[in-house]
């Protein structure tokens, strides 16, 4: 990686990769236990990461000097023939890469699928490039044939018995420079592990250009769903509806729903709870920033922003006939002052002022650049535009 900091700590939107990879694992409701190999001097920055990010079921042991002993250690948390061992052993086990955040369910479900039945299994991916074998004096010895052989990922599931008692059993070379823990069922075990195939998400996280493709990736997925806010159901011809149909139109990729903040309505704590970390607030009402510090509020009390930051468009409307263009500025400038409090949860907030002429060609027109705008802010999630009030 060529940094000084351990790479599973690397920050990711000002998160540590591997809490992103325990929320992969929590999500999935059959896993019972996580424990987490870590290494003495990063035990109490681990704790902390469990504490602030509210990640459950975790079990923490101290790491071994390499992947293997390290590995063993987490299985005899597991074990139950060690003394002072607090979880219950399990059928099967999964043993997975902290740097690898993006697992999904059904990629678990397979190798554990197939671990109950075969005794071992683990992802696989095609191999990229082909592997080479030089020789003591750095010539080519031979070539493999690419097509014949895979790459071995993460995450491998395991009958517990099966890669315990193989790791009991193993020589010091083994667990001083060994890597493949599919091999050490298949050495001491006598157990031909089931290969299954993996998702181009099993990537992990290896070069430092790596975090920056991991940290498109989280935008991305965070990106793909917009909640526009507003109290206008009763009048369908408020200037808002515009915007949302616009927003769906131009924005066909990406799922767009809208909340009301009036007390009688439970939709937005519905999409709120459905994690959506992308609000357009449309104030409509005569105070300038009631409806965005409704939903601001509302935000902060689900400590939705604990795993990602939230993006809050604040939009405005300005009928440049009727209210000046530099006296609307300068009550809305005040934005700023209220973007840097609540950036210190997480949530980054903006404006965004949309010109209402009365022309229909011209309002189009205006509302399209406010879209493209909108999707800017939320594809970027750019802390450099947080308190700025944009202008469409």
């Amino acid at each position: 990686m060529g940094v000084p900091t351990p790479k599973q700590f690397c920050p990711i939107l000002e998160r540590p990769l591997i809490s992103y990879t325990l929320q992969a694992l929590e999500r999935v409701c059959w896993i019972k236990d996580i424990v987490v190999a870590v290494t003495g001097e990063n035990m109490e920055a681990m704790k902390r990461i469990i504490q602030k990010y509210q990640h459950q079921r975790i079990s923490l042991v101290e790491a071994g000097v390499t992947r293997h002993r390290s590995i063993f250690n987490g299985l005899k948390a597991l074990a139950e023939d060690q003394p002072d061992s607090k979880l219950s052993k399990p059928e099967v086990v999964i043993i997975h890469d902290a740097v690898r955040p993006f697992v999904e369910e059904d990629v678990l479900l397979k190798v554990v699928t197939a671990a109950k039945e075969h005794g071992a299994a683990g992802a696989i991916r095609p191999l990229v490039s082909t592997v080479i074998s030089p020789s003591a004096d750095g010539c080519l010895d031979h070539s493999l044939e690419r097509a014949r052989h895979r790459a071995s990922e993460m995450p491998q599931a395991f009958l517990f018995d099966v890669i315990y008692e193989a790791y009991q059993q193993c020589s010091d070379y083994d667990l001083e420079f060994g890597t493949e823990c599919l091999q050490l069922a298949l050495k001491y075990g006598h157990i031909n592990a089931k290969l299954v195939e993996g998702s181009p998400d099993l990537w992990k996280v290896t070069y430092k250009r790596d975090l920056y493709a991991a940290e498109s990736i989280i935008k991305e997925r965070i990106s793909q769903h917009i909640c526009i806010v507003m109290d206008t159901k009763e009048d369908e011809n408020h200037v808002g509806h515009y915007l949302e149909e616009i927003l769906k139109n131009e924005l066909n990729h990406v799922q767009v729903t809208s909340g009301a903040l009036c007390p009688a309505s439970r939709d937005l704590e519905q999409i709120i709870l459905e994690q959506c970390y992308n609000y357009v607030c449309v104030n409509v009402m005569s105070s300038d920033f009631e409806e965005t510090r409704k939903l601001l509020n509302m935000l902060e009390e689900s400590n939705l922003s604990i795993l990602y930051p939230i993006v809050v468009i604040s939009v405005y409307f300005l009928d440049y006939k009727s209210v000046p263009f530099d006296e609307k500025m300068e009550s809305l400038i005040q934005i700023r002052e209220y973007a840097k409090e609540v950036k210190k949860r997480n949530i980054l907030l903006s404006g965004l002022l949309i010109y209402f002429p009365q022309d229909e060609q011209r309002l189009q027109a205006s509302l399209r650049q406010g879209v493209t705008i909108i999707a800017t802010l939320i594809k970027e999630r750019n802390s450099g535009l947080v308190g700025q009030l944009l202008v469409a």
